[in-house]
């Protein structure tokens, strides 16, 4: 998003701002949009609100509907039954982006182009074409004035939160938190570059890798509002997942290899994206994941862009004939050595399934917002484990489990790193994937290989071995040493220089009450001297109006003092119940 961009909202008239600013607040009032969506309750309620406030929202709920570190299982479920319906741009709309991003027109880059756009969303819409050469590709266009229609409804909208006053009695989502990810992660949707970036990296590590195709991105002819990559074949792998089995045994059996094939495939690759690559796929649902039977090629009756496919992407002898191919590179993960490191232990931990290792793992992953007490961390985790780690990978519910694991987290003054939020994310949709295709799969089972290899590669044996040898050899050349230090710690003990410094659970807060109680006394007990002091004055102060004012203010102090203390309590007990 561009400042020049974000600086148009300024030219939109007041009373165009004024006139959706009220329509807003109105839709939100209508839903009761703050109170459902704080507390995560009525779902479907948020979404028709999202549907009325149009497509800028509508985009924004998809996005949210990816995010289960942000919002509640439901809400993600009914989420993503948000469907765009936004009218297409005519093809002369069409031309003149395409001419004022690239400097070209568009009989100069493309031999043939559809002009009905065969998809349309909320932020642009999707044509076939052939370029020059005879490529096949597809070209995403974004509709006119996308940023600052986007730009200005966020800002409206932040707007109507402070306008609709609402103070939920359970915050179970922060509003605020919420709007700034979405405002983040829209922005930098609308900026196609990213897009245009991540699609190549990916095409470079990806492309080709076993039974995996990616489209080649054409940076030439894409821009910040233009994307344009080849058009890829085949059918979503869902449908290869759902397809029933054969009645025939021989012909169930191959299809059933097949499907195992293709899960421990996806399960590699994405292995290899997150702890090789650091750089993963955040979104792979099925309808961004093609499944290719590679025809046998037959040159008189194939259509143009499978034969222009079948003789670029030529089969090893060693696969199959078929490809898997990943679509939309809009939403990407990366990760630092250093984060994968971390997230590499805690897959270690889990499997060891003793709490105390998975939690050490997981604090060197998150973020410290506050105080952290470890030890009740580990308790409170270990509690929340215990049904978990008795139970197989299919049995777990993901999104719920996310939500939970996270949430435990912020309780404990911990926030995940957003990386590792979006890579749980999609862990849990290509688990889901991956169970459709083969149940009796574990993810963990193939991990494993995959995780001593990386052990591996990130810890030298060798130096660990010399360490080991050296650390024994100053242990022995210490043995004789023993005794003396053993006499000396006797002398120290005998003579009453000795200390020993004990910690346990719990102790800052029992020290800091133990502290607030001394004070109390120590108030009480000059609260009491003034009172004293105040009505001997008082009755001695016959005659003496000075000595009877000073009486009376040590009663007003006294007095004072006592609301002030009444009022701290209150305090401490109101939010001690919050």
């Amino acid at each position: 998003m561009t400042e020049e961009a974000e600086n148009e909202i300024t030219e939109i008239t007041h009373k165009n701002q004024r006139m959706r600013l009220l329509e807003i607040v109105r839709i939100m009032r209508k839903h009761d949009f703050i109170r459902n969506f704080v507390k995560q309750q009525h779902p479907a309620e948020i979404r028709q609100a999202l549907e009325e406030l149009g497509p800028t929202f509508i985009k924004a709920g998809q996005l949210l509907s990816t995010r289960p570190d942000l919002i509640s299982p439901t809400f993600i479920k009914e989420f993503r039954k948000l469907q765009d319906d936004v009218t297409a741009d005519s093809f002369a709309t069409v031309e003149k982006i395409f001419s004022e991003q690239t400097g070209k027109q568009v009989d100069q880059v493309f031999s043939d182009f559809e002009k009905e756009p065969f998809a349309s969303a909320s932020i642009g819409q999707t044509h076939r074409a052939t370029l020059k050469n005879g490529t096949r590709v597809v070209v995403k266009i974004q509709h006119p004035d996308v940023e600052k229609l986007v730009a200005t409804d966020l800002a409206l909208f932040s707007q109507a939160l402070k306008i609709v006053k609402f103070v939920p009695d359970i915050s179970v989502v922060d509003p605020v938190e919420v709007f700034e990810e979405v405002r983040h992660s829209l922005l930098s949707e609308i900026n196609t570059e990213n897009e245009v970036h991540n699609g190549t990296r990916f095409y470079q590590l990806n492309n080709h890798h076993g039974i995996f195709l990616v489209p080649r991105v054409y940076e030439e002819y894409s821009t910040q509002k233009i994307l344009v990559n080849d058009e890829m074949p085949g059918i979503s792998i869902e449908e290869i997942a759902d397809q029933k089995l054969s009645q025939n045994p021989v012909e169930a059996k191959k299809q059933q290899q097949t499907r195992t094939f293709l899960a421990r495939a996806l399960v590699e690759n994405f292995i290899k994206q997150v702890f090789v690559d650091n750089f993963f796929h955040a979104d792979p649902h099925p309808g961004n994941i093609l499944f290719w039977k590679i025809p046998k090629f037959e040159p008189h009756i194939q259509p143009d862009l499978e034969r222009q496919l079948r003789a670029r992407f030529k089969p090893k002898t060693n696969l199959p004939d078929y490809r898997l191919i990943y679509l939309d590179f809009g939403m990407m993960g990366k990760l630092t050595p250093n984060l994968a490191d971390g997230i590499a232990n805690v897959v270690i931990a889990l499997n060891t399934k003793e709490p105390r290792s998975i939690g050490q793992a997981l604090l060197a992953i998150c973020n410290r917002t506050g105080e952290v007490d470890q030890e009740d961390f580990y308790d409170q985790l270990a509690v929340f484990l215990a049904p978990y780690l008795h139970s197989g990978l299919g049995e777990i519910d993901f999104p719920t489990f996310i939500y939970e694991i996270i949430s435990l987290c912020r309780q404990n003054n911990l926030q995940a790193k957003p990386e590792v939020t979006l890579l749980v994310k999609a862990f849990g949709l290509l688990e889901g994937l991956v169970a459709q295709l083969d149940p009796k799969l574990s993810m963990m089972d193939i991990a494993r290989p995959f995780g001593r290899k990386y052990l591996r590669q990130k810890f030298n044996f060798r130096n660990d071995v010399e360490d080991t040898i050296l650390n024994l050899f100053n242990a022995t050349k210490s043995l004789p040493q023993l005794p003396i230090k053993a006499e000396k710690v006797l002398d120290l003990l005998l003579q009453g220089q000795g200390r020993m410094n004990i910690r346990y659970k719990g102790q800052d807060s029992l020290l800091n009450r133990f502290e607030q109680i001394v004070n109390r006394l120590m108030v009480t007990i000059v609260l009491a001297a003034i009172i004293l002091s105040s009505s001997l004055l008082v009755q001695g102060s016959a005659g003496h109006p000075a000595i009877y004012n000073i009486g009376v203010t040590g009663y007003l102090i006294s007095f004072l003092i006592i609301v002030l203390l009444i009022l701290d309590e209150m305090r401490r007990y109101f939010k001690h119940k919050k």
